[in-house]
């Protein structure tokens, strides 16, 4: 504490001075900035005290220097103590030197005499110490100096402190050795001409120097533990070279290194100083690269490139000495250094072109020759490296491409070579590679600009549909954008000619290659295809090339979905290129529809556009504001979490316009574009906004709110308080309010807005933290403890504080964590004072001096207490004090208040702490015992405890009897079984686990928190070693014995923390501990035992994943490659002969443990070391004669494969394929290439006395399948699988012929595919009688279609290059014929047949066409082709004829084949039918309308004779699914259509209605019987069809039902819009009056499936409404653009009311989605308090949102009675309603006025506030008693008729009006004096 002392002293000295003021200032800005922790507040604070120096510095140039001394020296003295922050230091260095203008002599006298004082007299240098030389040799001018004037006793101290390091050897993980060498780096560095004498002169020669020399040495060779130590010696070594006067002595100064390195030993000269090589007793080969990484980071260019006299030819470092050892080092299999090799490389290439000049005047010739080894070896290894898993070797090796090309193309110039093969090589090598391999596309962009932009698309005429891949494949999305930008810059740099009309042809010539790819990927339906081309491709295209946007505009000019989808993505770019759109006429109309459009990403893509600003002072137009106020309400209830960030995105950016432009004005700045005089009306409106949306946010927190607008609404009120408020976040490095953010408010404040911290608002957010579910409760309590006043209200805290009481007692465990976040948040948000009132369990704990320790005293007692209630009786303790509240409560309290973690740091509290910290890990320990000790039938500790899990059995009786104590009953009771389990079964396992859980959690948590290295030395002694020893058996107890796996799971997390913080803490006596578990781990695994561990039990295999995963992961792992050892031992031994099945056997424990560590996430790469032996060990383990070990073999088998080909895409991506090669993956796993090679030639080799079955095989080819192909050669590594993969074709198993073929696909590059498929198809047989093999010809086939079928995303080989092979093929067209007995290799062969249609000779094509007709028109009904005995295979051969047939249809679109296919739908074969049938499902004749139509007229005809038939479900499952595929499209459907069902319309109808109503036969069927029957009645609707539609409407109403299957609910959703919407047309038509009340029933089930829970049901019922959102007394229209679930369900209600008004249905059918709740039992409910129970009734549809619909339903109730006459139908249904449903509104609105008005209410009325129930059940009360009083108010004296209700109209309202002030009081109701209370907008009128 230098610097305080300083400052006192400074503020004494100056307090009487004429300065004093500024001073102190000063000072005080420097006490803040050292008593920081945030560096955003230390920069803040050193601005504020350099402002202030500027001022000082007049002040101090007046003053004598004995004046300006104390306050240099104390600026010195922090700065002193800043040198861990170079910027600080920085800026510390500014504030001095201002401050030491004209005393410079002065400040270089202060510095030298600080600088003196560290570790005088040769002593060794402390890490402070050097960090301080360090930070003062490289930013302070003086410290140079001074170090130049006092080198030599510098020198010494360095050379000493580097000798003790490496003799004393500190801990692990320290960074002493590290400052020692970075200090020697700095001095060579900074000081060259000082050092280089020392060094290089013999007079000069500095023994010192030597021996720090010496020491660097040893450094490098391994004497320090840490690699980046010995990386920095190298660097440090180089800088020395560096110092070398003639750049020969340096080069060989080096050489000698190098030498040495290879020698081992030795003298090394270097100079004139000489040292003896190191002694290291384990080389591992890191000083190599030590050197070389070094050399090339920072040496002289000319030490590199000057020639060397040690060798007989012209040679360089750089060429003949640094390039060998690259060479050599990459070749390595080191993972550690991996990254440094490539790093170096890198290095290399760069190195060599800024040398090329010196090496071309060395060297005289090419270096880069075509017939060069240097160009061979270079290219060799960019490309077997290129595809490396690694992180960060692909970037090195991506550089490496370019500059080798840049390099070759520097050198093609140089010497005139105009033939320059190295650029066609690598593209015919890019071509040739698959496109799921990213490593292609760095080459393709490096090799662009050298071969130009059509040369590349000619080659490679594939791309944009490969680019169009990859934009769909996250990770191959930054690849194709960098190879579209290439060409495309490139296509520019071609045609830049100066011509006027330059822009347009380069736009023209941009579209002819671009403009589809760029068109697809805007209206492709796929949202991460979409994302990635707007937002990768669209603005830089625009940019580039403003020219596009006219042709890009013209392609998205179509009112489709697709096109607005596109069109809002081109305006938005344009927007961020060009600036301000204005958005009028036909621009808004569109973006309106936009807005409303169904799918989200076309409305988050127009929000973004409406929020975003060319600048943020840009202000909000009145049209965004409005649309903005439309949009919002409307769309707070999206199911898509995504879709919530993106909105919290844009609208964050819509406040920080509107923010940033009412500053601007405030200030006097007039925002471009506003008109004279509007700015005090702009600056109202933008406070409005922020206004209004604050009341929309508040009013959707209510717990009546589903989770969706819940989350929703926190977000947008999280971004409103993150704008809008002047909460300074120091963590926060963007967003932090601006400087004048007070005057905003004060503005705002002053005209009554922007009360953000109001007391609604504060009793929302309190709502919020009583909801079920983690992420409310979470982010509410951040934003009130982050925003609202320091402190609760004292009333409030009290409440909360008894709710929480109450809550951590509760069973339910989303009750008992929304307890614990209430206490963490009360902890967080009182006072001492608060502290004082609430009633804590311990007495003891007020005397306590923090907030922290005495609430975490009190959960303790807590915590205590409940554990003795459940020794006295589990079972009533787990009902009604259950202990994971409590345990959960003190997590969050302990780990996640940051006042609590500083407080233990404080010494002064320490001693408190670490007694309280020892009683809680002890209770711990106390509360597990006796949890797993009672599902054990034994309670307490025992230490001869087995390891093993009780088995299920064990532990039903265990809580059987714990039950049964419970209720008082004897052992001998039994009750009547049961298969489910009962409530109180479920309560002791839920107390148990979840208890266990959260133990774990919480004291891994504490380890983590405590034990960090960062911390004072103090920190840690708050868990000494007992207490740690105590967790330990905690966790290994939990782990041995525990069988849930949620609870495994959660002290899993809590255990790899606690290994984490021992393992990385300084103490060695600590890093032990896991090291112990571990061992003791293995022996237990090793030993017998009386139970199974592993199979059954989830925690003793995660104990070892636990302790490998808390290594460091930059370290080496012994413990992880301890661990793998013996498992791999153990699970190779033998097998006893005889073993017990019912227990474990060790070997099959190791296999599971090894899976474990497979699948575990933190290990990642360090695993994959292992994955030969471990792959070979399940290879092994698949043939084992255990069936348990071939079990645990094949799962291990399967995680090792997961992790060596990298994670599955996510769900988004249209890439299902790796992009590993098996080049690049032989190249990263040698060895265990070597064992699946191995294995593939075993199962190929012949066997005598037959074929014998490999168990392994299959596992090998299933793998070798997931590959992709490479672009080597003949003599690469993949070849050698070719021979064994095609000895495969003629395995007797058919799996492993078919698993062959697969595997035979990345093994052949697409290069040589053509002649290996020449070669396979010469081997088949040309005649009948030449078969040796049908096994082996069918095998043959396989693999020639798996070669033949082209990968998605290609066109696979051309059709001219494959006539060869067709000829072949021809050759043997007898394959296809009945001589080939097995039907099986005919349809093989005819397989491969169709995927070569282009290739055969029109005569072959008819031979084929009449074998596949002869063939289908021989089947007789049965599918038999008469012969004795049925074929094995003959239905797989006619499917496969029956698919020919129809893809060749609609291939070729002729009608004769057209009518082939139709006639296979009427043949009676069922085989040949259900090909048809699924080939038209899979959507595969798409591309021919005629065939498609033709299909459809045929499954029309003979609809009615396969309805009555009704011979199989399946069958007419799929035959209705193929004609609501056909007519998929409104538009398919024709007048021939109709005229094909003329007459059997109506009975098909009936029948398929009788299906729905009456069959029931299974939900699949009944939804296309229901589909099907809508399809036909949307095209009969008429006044004669009347009951047909009633009888349909009501099928509809059943399905809609909540509680209905939802595939019947998507079915009426989807009928709704096939139908429905025509059916509702022609009702408002005078032909069909009488649909008029189907058409009321239709309309409400579409307002009961938009609000379903599922998302797809929604959408189609929004298709219904959209429907009828244009006029609806029109006919339907061709297209529609279908709109938001919300906007269609307001359209719906716009709908009744402006066309259905007059009806008395319309009112009735409204009110049936006005809830009836029991409003006073409900309350009752809660005034009683009772004892939660653990399980709670689900509701049928937790997305309904009962109170949101009355807000809706209201305004439309009220709109109709004011709009119909007096006397009509409408009134008297009001009239009834309002007599039967009166006076219970009367009833409930008096007795809320009497609850609310007691004072007893308080007892529970913040329980009350986040009851979802009652909430609903007074936003619906309120609703019915406005519209009650509407009634009363419209009827007038008919409304006397009514004696029930005994009021009048204003006494109604008055009554309501008291009962809305109290419910808002309690914050159950919007206040009535609300202004500005949010709206939803009205429904549209009609869609664009």
């Amino acid at each position: 504490m230098g610097a305080e002392r300083e400052a006192r002293a400074c503020a004494t000295f100056y307090g009487e001075l004429a300065i004093a003021q500024p001073v102190l200032s000063c000072l005080r800005c420097l006490r803040r900035f050292a008593g920081s922790t945030a560096k955003r507040c230390k920069d803040k604070h050193l601005e504020e005290a350099l402002l202030l120096s500027r001022v000082l510095s007049e002040g101090l140039r007046v003053l004598g220097e004995a004046e300006a001394r104390p306050l240099l020296r104390c600026v010195l003295a922090f700065q002193m103590e800043a040198t861990g922050s170079s910027s600080s230091f920085q800026k510390l260095e500014q504030i001095v030197t201002q401050l030491a203008v004209g005393k410079e002599a002065l400040l270089a006298q202060e510095v030298g005499a600080l600088l003196a004082g560290l570790a005088p007299q040769g002593e060794v240098l402390s890490p402070g110490d050097l960090q301080s030389v360090c930070m003062f040799m490289e930013e302070s001018s003086l410290g140079r100096q001074h170090w130049r004037q006092n080198l030599a006793p510098l020198l010494q101290r360095l050379a000493t402190t580097l000798r003790w390091v490496l003799q004393s050897q500190p801990a692990p993980g320290g960074t002493w050795d590290y400052l020692v060498i970075k200090a020697c780096l700095q001095l060579f560095q900074a000081l060259p001409k000082d050092v280089a004498p020392l060094v290089w002169s013999t007079a000069g020669k500095s023994e010192t120097l030597q021996s720090l020399l010496g020491s660097l040495l040893e450094v490098a060779w391994g004497k320090a533990p840490n690699k980046d130590t010995r990386l920095l010696a190298g660097t440090a070594l180089s800088m020395l070279v560096n110092t070398a006067p003639q750049p020969e002595h340096g080069a060989s100064a080096t050489l000698a290194l190098f030498q040495l390195s290879d020698r081992g030993a030795g003298e090394l000269k270097f100079g004139e100083l000489a040292v003896e090589a190191p002694h290291v007793l384990e080389p591992d080969g890191l000083e190599k690269l030590v050197l070389t990484r070094g050399l090339l980071t920072c040496c002289r260019m000319e030490i590199l490139s000057c020639q060397l006299e040690s060798f007989t030819h012209k040679a360089c470092l750089l060429l003949d000495v640094v390039f060998p050892a690259v060479c050599a080092l990459t070749k390595e299999q080191k993972d550690c250094h991996y990254y440094y090799c490539f790093q170096a490389c890198a290095l290399w290439l760069q190195r060599l072109r800024e040398s090329l000049p010196a090496v071309w005047h060395l060297t005289g010739t090419r270096i880069l020759a075509q017939d060069t080894e240097l160009l061979r070896q270079l290219t060799r290894l960019v490309w077997d490296n290129a595809e490396t898993p690694v992180e960060g070797v692909s970037e090195f090796i991506h550089s490496s491409f370019r500059l080798l090309l840049e390099i070759y193309h520097l050198e093609c110039q140089r010497f005139q070579d105009q033939e320059r093969p190295l650029y066609q090589q690598t593209l015919q090598r890019v071509v040739s590679m698959p496109w799921q391999i990213k490593a292609k596309y760095v080459p393709l962009c490096a090799v662009v600009p050298y071969v130009g932009s059509q040369q590349v698309l000619d080659a490679y005429p594939d791309l944009p549909q490969h680019l169009l891949s990859c934009l769909s494949t996250n990770h191959l999305c930054p690849a194709a954008t960098e190879v579209y930008k290439a060409l495309v810059r490139q296509q520019r740099a071609e045609r830049q000619d100066g011509r006027r009309d330059a822009e347009s042809a380069l736009a023209e010539r941009w579209a002819l290659c671009w403009l589809p790819l760029l068109s697809q990927a805007l209206r492709s339906p796929l949202p991460i295809l979409q994302s990635n081309a707007a937002n990768h491709l669209l603005a830089w295209t625009l940019r580039q090339l403003p020219a596009t946007q006219a042709p890009l505009a013209a392609r998205f000019g179509g009112r489709d979905t697709a096109s607005l989808r596109a069109w809002v993505s081109l305006l938005k770019a344009q927007n961020s290129v060009a600036g301000d759109l204005p958005l009028r006429g036909e621009a808004l109309e569109r973006l309106s529809c936009c807005l409303g459009a169904r799918e989200e990403g076309v409305r988050l893509a127009a929000l973004g556009l409406l929020c975003c600003g060319p600048s943020t002072s840009r202000p909000l137009s009145g049209t965004e504001a409005r649309l903005l106020r439309e949009f919002l309400p409307l769309n707070l209830n999206c199911d898509s979490s995504s879709f919530r960030q993106l909105l919290q995105a844009a609208v964050r950016k819509a406040l920080v316009r509107l923010r940033d432009s009412s500053l601007a004005q405030l200030r006097g700045k007039v925002p471009r574009g506003t008109e004279p005089g509007e700015g005090a009306g702009r600056l109202a409106r933008a406070v409005g906004f922020v206004e209004w949306l604050l009341q929309l946010s508040v009013a959707s927190l209510s717990p009546g709110s589903n989770y969706q607008r819940k989350k929703t609404a926190l977000l947008l009120l999280a971004a409103v308080l993150e704008t809008c408020t002047d909460t300074w976040s120091p963590e926060r490095k963007k967003g932090q309010p601006p400087r004048t953010m007070a005057t905003l408010l004060s503005y705002a404040r002053e005209s009554g807005r922007w009360d953000f911290f109001s007391r609604p608002n504060l009793l929302a957010l309190l709502s919020c933290l009583q909801d079920s579910t983690n992420e409310i409760r979470d982010l509410a309590s951040e934003l009130l403890v982050r925003y609202f006043p320091a402190t609760f209200p004292e009333p409030i805290a009290l409440a909360l504080f008894q709710l929480a009481q109450d809550a951590l007692r509760s069973p339910r465990v989303q009750e008992a964590e929304a307890g614990a976040v209430l206490m963490k948040t009360i902890l967080q948000k009182s006072d001492s004072g608060t502290m004082k009132s609430l009633a804590l369990e311990a007495e003891a704990a007020l005397t306590l001096p923090n907030r922290g320790l005495c609430f975490a005293q009190h959960l303790l007692h807590v915590l205590q207490a409940q554990y003795a209630a459940a020794c006295r009786d589990l079972l009533q303790a787990a009902a009604t004090a259950p202990m994971h509240g409590a345990v959960a409560a003190l997590r969050r309290c302990l780990l996640q208040v940051p006042e609590v973690a500083a407080s233990m740091r404080a010494a002064e509290l320490a001693q408190s702490w670490q007694e309280l910290l020892a009683r809680l890990v002890t209770t711990a320990r106390d509360i597990t015992s006796f949890l797993l000790g009672a599902l054990q039938s034994r309670q307490g500790t025992g230490t001869d405890e087995q390891a093993a899990a009780p088995s299920f059995a064990d532990m039903g009786n265990a809580i059987g009897s714990l039950i049964m104590l419970g209720k008082g009953r004897g052992q001998e009771e039994e009750e009547e079984d049961s298969v489910l389990l009962s409530e109180e079964h479920s309560l002791i396992l839920t107390c148990c686990w979840v208890s266990v859980k959260e133990i774990g959690l919480l004291l891994g948590g504490l380890a983590e928190l405590l034990l960090d290295p960062a911390l004072p030395a103090g920190s840690g002694s708050l868990l000494p070693l007992p207490t740690l020893q105590t967790a330990t058996r905690v966790f290994q107890e939990i782990l041995l014995r525990c069988r849930h796996w949620g609870a495994v799971e959660g002290c899993s997390v809590g255990f790899t923390k606690f290994c984490a913080a021992l393992l990385n803490h300084p103490d060695a006596e600590l890093q032990a501990i896991p090291q112990t578990i571990l061992e003791q781990g293995l022996e237990t695994l090793s030993g017998p035992r009386s139970s199974s561990i592993t199979r059954r039990a989830a925690g003793f295999p995660m104990l070892f994943l636990c302790i490998v995963s808390g290594e460091a992961p930059a370290q080496a792992r012994p413990l992880l490659t301890r661990c793998v050892q013996m498992l791999l031992a153990l699970a190779t031994t033998a097998l006893p002969r005889d073993w017990d099945q019912t227990l474990d056997l060790p070997q099959v424990c190791a296999l599971h443990v090894l899976q474990t560590l497979v699948r575990g996430a933190g290990l990642g790469g360090a695993l994959l070391r292992h994955a030969a032996p471990m792959a070979d060990l399940a290879l092994r383990g698949l043939g084992s004669p255990c069936w348990a070990m071939r079990n645990a073999a094949i799962q291990l088998f399967s995680a090792l494969t997961s992790r060596l080909l990298g994670q599955q895409r996510s769900r988004g991506e249209s890439c299902l394929a790796e992009g590993v090669s098996l080049q690049a993956f032989l190249g990263q796993h040698p060895e265990l290439g070597a064992v699946l090679l191995g294995e593939l030639g075993a199962a190929a080799e012949p066997v005598p006395g037959g074929p014998h079955l490999r168990p392994a095989l299959h596992a090998v080819l299933t793998l070798l399948a997931q590959l992709q192909p490479g672009a080597d050669g003949p003599g690469s590594p993949s070849a050698r699988f070719l021979g064994p993969l095609l000895g495969l074709a003629e395995s007797p198993s058919y799996a492993v012929r078919a698993m062959a073929a697969k595997a035979l696909v990345p093994v052949v590059p697409p290069p040589w595919r053509r002649g290996l498929l020449l070669r396979l198809a010469r081997r088949l047989p040309a005649a009948p009688g030449r078969i040796r093999s049908h096994n082996g010809v069918h095998g043959r086939l396989l693999q020639m279609r798996a070669l033949l079928a082209p990968a998605p995303g290609t066109s696979g080989l051309s059709a001219e290059a494959l006539r060869p092979v067709a000829l072949q093929l021809e050759a043997r067209g007898w394959l296809l014929t009945p001589a080939q007995r097995c039907p099986l290799v005919r349809a093989a062969f005819l397989q491969i047949l169709a995927l070569l249609p282009a290739s055969f000779s029109p005569g072959f094509a008819r031979s084929i066409r009449a074998a596949v007709g002869t063939e289908l028109g021989s089947l007789p009904p049965g599918g038999k082709l008469g012969c004795a005995e049925p074929q094995v295979g003959s239905a797989v051969l006619h499917q496969t004829m029956a698919h020919f047939v129809c893809s060749e249809a609609a291939r070729l679109a002729d009608g004769e084949r057209i009518g082939a296919v139709c006639s296979l739908l009427r043949q009676p074969n069922p085989d040949v039918q259900l090909a048809v049938l699924s080939w038209v499902i899979a959507g595969e004749g798409g591309t021919c309308k005629e065939l498609e139509k033709a299909l459809g007229l045929t499954l029309l005809e003979n609809l009615g004779s396969v309805l009555r038939e009704r011979r199989d479900k399946e069958f007419l499952r799929l035959y209705l699914e193929a004609l609501l595929h056909l007519y998929r499209d409104p538009s398919s459907w024709s007048q021939e259509a109709s005229h094909k069902l003329h007459g059997s319309s109506a009975a098909s109808l009936e029948m398929l209605l009788h299906m729905v109503e009456a069959e029931r036969p299974g939900p699949d069927l009944l939804f296309q019987a229901l589909c099907a029957a809508s399809l036909l009645l949307a095209h009969r609707v008429g006044a004669k069809d009347g009951p047909l539609v009633e009888r349909w409407c009501a099928a509809l109403e059943e399905c809609s039902r909540s509680a209905s299957f939802e595939v019947l609910r998507l079915a009426a959703a989807r009928s709704l819009q096939t139908a429905g919407a025509d059916v509702v047309r022609r009702s408002l038509r005078a032909a069909c009056p009488s649909l008029v009340p189907v058409a009321l029933r239709l309309i409400n089930v579409g307002i009961h499936l938009l609000q379903d829970e599922e998302r797809e049901v929604r959408h189609e019922a929004s298709g219904f409404a959209s429907l009828l959102l244009p006029d609806p007394g029109e006919s339907l229209p061709d297209s529609c653009v279908f709109v938001q679930d919300n906007v269609g369900l307001l359209g719906l209600l716009q709908l009744l009311l402006a066309e259905f008004g007059e009806h008395p249905e319309t009112f009735d059918s409204l009110l049936q989605h006005l809830p009836v709740l029991d409003l006073r039992g409900i309350v009752e409910e809660l005034e009683t308090n009772k004892a939660a129970s653990l399980y709670k009734e689900d509701e049928p549809n937790v997305f309904a949102e009962p109170a949101v619909l009355a807000r809706h339903l209201l305004p439309v109730l009220l709109q109709l009675l004011e709009k119909a006459p007096a006397g009509s139908p409408l009134h008297a249904s009001a009239l009834r309603w309002l007599s039967a449903a009166g006076p219970g509104v009367l009833r409930d609105l008096r007795y809320c006025e009497r609850c609310w008005s007691r004072e007893a209410a308080a007892r529970w009325a913040m329980k009350a506030l986040g009851c979802a129930k009652l909430r609903v059940a007074v936003a619906v009360l309120l609703a019915r008693a406005r519209l009650a009083a509407e009634v009363l108010r419209v009827l007038g004296d008919s409304a006397a008729a009514v004696p029930e209700l005994g009021c009048s109209t204003r006494e109604l309202e008055q009554e309501l009006e008291v009962v809305q002030g109290l419910l808002a009081q309690h914050g159950l109701a919007p206040t009535l004096s609300q202004g500005d209370v949010p709206r939803e907008p009205g429904p549209p009128t009609k869609a664009a």
